[in-house]
């Protein structure tokens, strides 16, 4: 039996807008205007699309002035990651020592940490 990979096909406009934000979009465009040979006109664009967390995770730089002290900066700076249930960002730390907020799903090193404490709560 051979695991095959599918790509869920349905997913709304908020999904789309999410995945980008999440992931990230760069587009690069180099456009001229030549007449006979000549070069008359040369555009460069660059362009980002993403969320602050991920633009920061990558060292795009910000506007000056942005605060970067900010509490909801600080957080954006701590590592998340995806559910491999649900496909929700949660804290790197709270996923691998706690499981899923969301839906629930708890890792193998959280399920051994609990197996381990469940016994010493039992005995006191």
């Amino acid at each position: 039996m051979a695991l095959i990979a599918e790509k869920e096909s349905s997913g709304t406009l908020a999904d789309v807008v999410d995945r980008i934000l999440d992931k990230g979009l760069v587009i690069n465009a180099d456009i001229t205007v030549s007449v006979a040979g000549v070069e008359l006109l040369g555009i460069k664009i660059r362009a980002a699309v993403a969320s602050f967390e991920t633009a920061a995770k990558y060292g795009l730089e910000f506007p000056s002035g942005t605060n970067l002290e900010t509490a909801a900066w600080k957080e954006a700076m701590v590592d998340k990651e995806e559910c491999p249930q649900c496909g929700k960002r949660v804290f790197l730390d709270e996923l691998l020592n706690e499981g899923c907020p969301w839906c629930g799903w708890v890792s193998a090193k959280a399920k051994t940490v609990h197996a381990r404490a469940a016994p010493q709560i039992e005995a006191g």
